[in-house]
């Protein structure tokens, strides 16, 4: 491996010191790249062209990873957004297996994880061809603003020359997401490598800059590529501020959310590894029905007394990695032993129920197997050695009795010390002077045993204090403290015996913390099966409690069946709605890939799309759904623009916000994705919102077989009046049912096919509380535009306006005072009667 040192810790210094250590002697900073290849014979002549390589720059902080990399051969960078990752990166490691990169780039203050993970790359039974090069940049070459700047300031050659300063931010936006600090970190650093290094273009001239021919988002094979904007439209997490006012500041709650109805975890670990897979969904099979399996099984009436068990022992795995961690630095509290002697306990008793359970499920045989008897040692140890009444007294480390004899004997002769001294202190009183009426002798850990005599009046100096036989040490709350014949003898014979017992006990304490970590794999392996079982209890205890079903997976279909619509629900609404009208949805066909809905404001448009994405993106977490019979298909993404996420600090209008999160679906979405698009176009005036709507669907429908799966509501109707799009199989119309009762509309909430025959604005608007006179306007300026009428001002409120202005004339007039000479009346005239008159009349 070939390491660029720019060191700033002592840790980084010791990881360099590592890879140094595993370079050839005949390889070094100098050594030349990697050789070219042939290529295939085009017209006689043989072609050559460089190897593709890819390098990596990744940054890595609070468990969440940002990545972005440069492939040389389409000169394109790749980025993936902030993802969280466990301590071991293994997300990391799935990225490096995947992309093979030839050099790694990351900040030279990073944390221990990040050290020993890329410390493990160098590995005895690797080739050194087969390693990356990893580069150490300074730390401030990450800075976030710092590397904002850096990406804006680029010239990328795929960009219009001619935008602006704000246009070119504007356009960046929409490609790059620049709410990932992490990622954006990364991409700066990248750039700062490339333009380092000139990649590419290292014998050109220094002109000529790293060829940059876009951006593109990656995503890991089998992941679902889901953005933070579709998180926050379907509601999948959402913090609120704790009610608490001693949590104001600092404690969030989970509010009405996804994650918030499915999380009855009973450990930490269980929720973090649950957050961790909403975040992760994937299109692994053998992954999502080996999760399925587990939950149906707990879902059979027999089996929810063994789910309460199991419960019950998962409510005491803790958190043993912080445990192993405190180990390591041998700061280890009484409490920590406690802990992990329950969680020890309790993992045995989680492979004892698994061992009694169906084999068959993997996760049931994982646990039977791998918490091997190593645990029972790591129990038994435990409990022989710790005594835990005596280390919760003394709030510190204490062994049992008859574990060390030396120990034991040493505990004796502490426990018999008091009256042994006191009989000491009665001898010391003999050979005293007279004037002197009581002694005793005190035992001091660290000083050891002294001599205790009261002051006497006539010990007023230092001298006054000296005493023949002994030795003077200190005073203290009147009390003279000396060392006699006797007490050095005991201090001869017994020595520090606290002392001596306290470093017995640590050391015994540290030849128990050696027989744990030596075991620490099993341990954290236990951390690992008891988590994945805990979030599969909870999807368990949710599915039984709101009667969700198991959905199917199809990979021969490309979106979403969700059938037997009575019992297909939107899983947050039906928890705030007395009644729910469940609403089924099919798509996946070569035939109606693009579904255009219609109907009234408050008609569930929205709410029906959410459903459709909330059912698929459970069904991609390895969750029962709130559907009779769902079918999901090979889905790679989901995207959306429902709702507009507005932020001051991005410096976004509201309708650019909209366009940023339709772009990232026109740019990344395959015939693999699912695309919800709610009420695009009203952000701007009326004919260029319809013209947007219609030339983004008439670009998809052109797409043919390619077109992703699209679910689109709108209240432009003119877009079917009109006929702006194609006809042809692609597109399918559907509408939701309303009934007409008299002047009052009533909302059926149900899908149909059709289209909508009026927007029913003025209903809503009465709903809303406007009144009647402003709705009764409204339908007649809106029937007037429709039949491309002139709009004629409304008489009604002409002659209110003029009866006011007319009344305010006269009560300036009626205050005028005609007998002052200083009124003047042409003046009143010319600037109060006549203005007022023009608008009158």
């Amino acid at each position: 491996m070939l390491i660029c040192k720019l060191p700033e810790s002592p840790t980084t210094m010791a990881f360099l010191r590592a890879q140094e250590s595993a370079i050839p002697q005949d390889q070094g900073a100098g050594a030349p790249l990697a050789p070219l290849c042939p290529s295939t014979l085009q017209d006689g002549e043989e072609a050559e062209e460089e190897q593709a390589e890819t390098y990596l720059c990744v940054q890595w902080h609070s468990g969440c990873l940002g990545i972005a990399y440069y492939d040389s051969a389409d000169s394109t960078i790749y980025f993936l957004p902030d993802t969280p990752d466990c301590d071991n990166l293994k997300l990391l490691q799935r990225v490096l297996d995947e992309i093979n990169p030839r050099t790694i780039i990351t900040s030279a203050k990073q944390d221990e994880s990040m050290v020993r993970f890329l410390g493990g790359l160098v590995s005895p039974g690797h080739k050194e061809l087969d390693l990356p090069e990893t580069v150490l940049l300074p730390r401030v070459d990450f800075g976030l603003e710092i590397s904002k700047q850096r990406i804006l300031s680029s010239n990328f050659s795929f960009m219009p020359e001619s935008l602006t300063c704000t246009e070119k931010i504007l356009y960046l936006s929409s490609i790059i997401p620049f709410d990932c600090p992490l990622m954006v970190q990364a991409l700066g650093g990248l750039l700062k490598f490339l333009n380092r290094r000139r990649v590419s273009v290292e014998l050109e001239d220094c002109s000529v800059n790293v060829p940059i021919l876009g951006f593109k988002k990656f995503v890991l094979t089998d992941l679902v590529s889901i953005d933070q904007d579709t998180y926050s439209v379907l509601q999948i997490f959402k913090s609120e501020t704790h009610p608490s006012v001693y949590k104001m500041a600092s404690g969030l709650k989970e509010g009405l959310s996804l994650f918030g109805i499915l999380n009855r975890c009973s450990s930490k670990w269980g929720e973090k590894l649950l957050r961790l897979w909403l975040m992760r969904p994937t299109q692994d099979l053998e992954e999502l029905n080996s999760r399925l399996d587990v939950i149906q099984f707990f879902l059979l009436p027999q089996n929810q007394e063994m789910a309460q068990t199991l419960h019950r022992l998962l409510s005491h795995i803790k958190n043993v990695p912080l445990i192993l961690r405190r180990m390591l630095l041998s700061h280890t509290k009484v409490s920590d032993w406690k802990i992990l002697y329950k969680t020890v306990y309790s993992a045995l008793g989680l492979r004892d129920t698994c061992r009694s359970l169906p084999q068959s499920i993997q996760l049931f045989r994982d646990i039977a197997q791998e918490f091997s008897d190593d645990l029972h040692h790591i129990a038994c140890l435990i409990n022989k050695v710790v005594d835990f009444e005596g280390s919760i007294a003394e709030n510190r480390f204490t062994v049992r009795p008859n574990i060390d004899p030396d120990i034991d004997e040493k505990k004796r002769k502490l426990m018999g010390l008091p009256s042994f001294l006191t009989e000491v202190a009665r001898k010391e009183l003999e050979t005293l002077d007279s004037c002197i009426p009581s002694c005793c002798v005190l035992y001091i850990p660290l000083i050891g045993f002294l001599l205790s005599i009261p002051r006497l009046p006539f010990m007023v100096e230092p001298s006054d204090f000296e005493i023949v036989g002994l030795d003077f040490m200190f005073l203290s709350e009147e009390k003279l403290h000396y060392r006699s014949a006797r007490t050095k003898e005991l201090d001869s014979i017994l020595g520090d015996l606290h002392c001596e017992i306290r470093d017995g006990e640590t050391l015994l304490m540290h030849q128990l913390q050696c027989q744990v970590l030596s075991r620490g794999a099993v341990l954290n392996r236990v951390i690992d099966l008891a988590s994945r079982l805990d979030v599969l209890l909870a999807l368990a205890g949710a599915a039984r409690d709101y009667g969700y079903s198991r959905p199917q997976y199809s990979p021969k279909i490309l979106g979403v069946r969700i059938q037997d619509g009575r019992s297909v629900r939107h899983p947050l609404m039906e928890l705030c709605s007395r009644t729910f009208v469940p609403n089924s949805a099919e798509s996946g066909g070569d035939q109606g890939r693009i579904k255009v809905i219609t109907g009234p404001n408050s008609s569930g448009k929205s709410i029906y799309l959410k459903q459709i994405g909330l059912i698929t993106f459970m069904a991609l977490v390895g969750s029962f759904v709130p559907a009779g019979k769902a079918e999901v298909g090979a889905v790679d993404a989901i995207f959306t623009r429902i709702h507009s996420c507005e932020s001051v600090s991005l410096g976004l209008s509201t309708f650019m916000t909209d366009l940023n999160q339709v772009a990232k679906a026109v740019n990344n979405a395959t015939e693999r994705s699912l695309v919800l698009i709610d009420e695009f176009g009203k952000g701007t005036n009326t004919v260029d919102g319809l013209a947007l709507l219609a030339s983004l669907l008439r670009h998809w429908v052109s797409q043919g077989p390619s077109c992703p799966q699209i679910y689109v509501a709108t209240n432009f109707l003119s877009l079917i009046q009109l006929q702006l799009l194609p006809p042809g199989p692609l597109v399918e119309y559907l509408t939701m049912e309303t009934y007409e009762d008299g002047n009052d509309l009533i909302f059926l909430y149900q899908v149909r096919e059709g289209v909508a025959n009026a927007s029913h604005a003025s209903h809503t608007a009465a709903q809303a509380g406007l009144s009647a006179k402003l709705i009764s306007r409204g339908l007649e300026v809106s029937e007037l535009i429709r039949k491309g009428k002139p709009i004629k001002p409304d008489k009604g409120l002409l002659k209110e306006n003029q009866m006011e202005n007319c009344q305010a004339l006269v009560d300036k007039f009626l205050k005028l005072d005609l007998e002052d000479p200083k009124v003047d009346l042409s003046i009143f005239m010319s600037q109060q009667v006549l203005p007022t008159a023009s608008s009158i009349l």
